[in-house]
Order: structure tokens, then sequence, then C-alpha cells
């Protein structure tokens, strides 16, 4: 059976050495901002799309880009890791979709979170220290444990 697969961006918003994440409505898992790519989006304009409507934060992208240019290629922002992620895993362990996900990490200038229509509210979102991260590591996935902490880290030193 073949695999279907999204691609998604995902942005792990730093403020104040904390990280941004929310408890996922769909999923059910503590999750950072991000969504599907558009078709017209290149994954570092859904990366700020997604943080601005799920967050209602700009942000800027820690995100290196190469100075590769010619009359038909530019270089764009690099995302930090790029994983292939199982969604909606049975209880028998079929996989119903995989994502492909570019995950940024993004410094924002404040901790005022005020989503856009349609979006989880404020009150479902909280911000995460590296100690916080490891502390509720048992409610967390591991992933998120690790690149938030990375994140965090990585805006710290930027």
């Amino acid at each position: 059976m073949e695999t279907t697969r999204h691609f998604v961006a995902t942005v792990y918003v730093v403020s104040d050495g904390s990280v941004a994440l929310h408890e996922h409505s769909k999923l059910d898992m503590w999750l950072p901002a991000g969504g599907h790519i558009d078709r017209d989006e290149l994954p570092h304009e859904a990366a700020l799309r997604e943080t601005r409507e799920e967050l209602g934060l700009d942000v800027d992208l820690i995100a290196p880009q190469q100075d590769i240019e010619s009359e038909t290629v530019r270089s764009i922002p690099q995302p930090q890791h790029f994983l292939l992620e199982d969604i909606n895993v049975s209880a028998e362990g079929d996989v119903g979709h995989q994502h492909i996900d570019f995950i940024f990490y993004g410094r924002a200038d404040s901790r005022d979170i005020t989503p856009g229509p349609g979006e989880q509210p404020a009150e479902d979102w909280e911000w995460f220290s590296a100690s916080d991260l490891q502390s509720r590591s048992d409610e967390l996935p591991a992933d998120v444990v690790e690149v938030g902490q990375r994140a965090i880290e990585s805006v710290h030193e930027a």
C-alpha cells in the first residue's frame, strides 16, 4: 500500500529562554506551531504564516542561508531539521500518513499569544523552559523535548 505524505513546516518559537507549545486538539499531543505547506509556498514562508496564524507572533527565523545564486537559482532559508513523522498510527501499528517536516527555530520579542480566528485559544499554549521540558518529559513527545531544548539553546546563542 502506498503511503501518503504531506509537506509541513514547524516553528519552535523561543522568547526569553522558553519555547511555546500547545496540546494539539486533533493529535492529542504537545506540539509547537506548524502546519501544511500550501502549494504556492516555500517552507520558510509556511513557517512564518503558521506562526502568525497560531500564535499571532512575527518571528525571526534562525535559519542558515547559503549564497548560491544564478539566473535560475536562489538560496532560501534552511530548516534546522528535516523529520519524517508517522501520523494517525493505529493500535496495530499501521501508519495513516506521514509528514515530511521542515523544522525551524524562531525568535519572538513577545510572549503575548493572540491566535487568529479558528485557531486554538491562547490558554491552550504554554511557555516551556529547558528545565520545564525535561521535568515534563513524561507528557511530551521525546522529539519535542530534544528539539525544544536545542531551539532554546540556538536562539540564545544567535
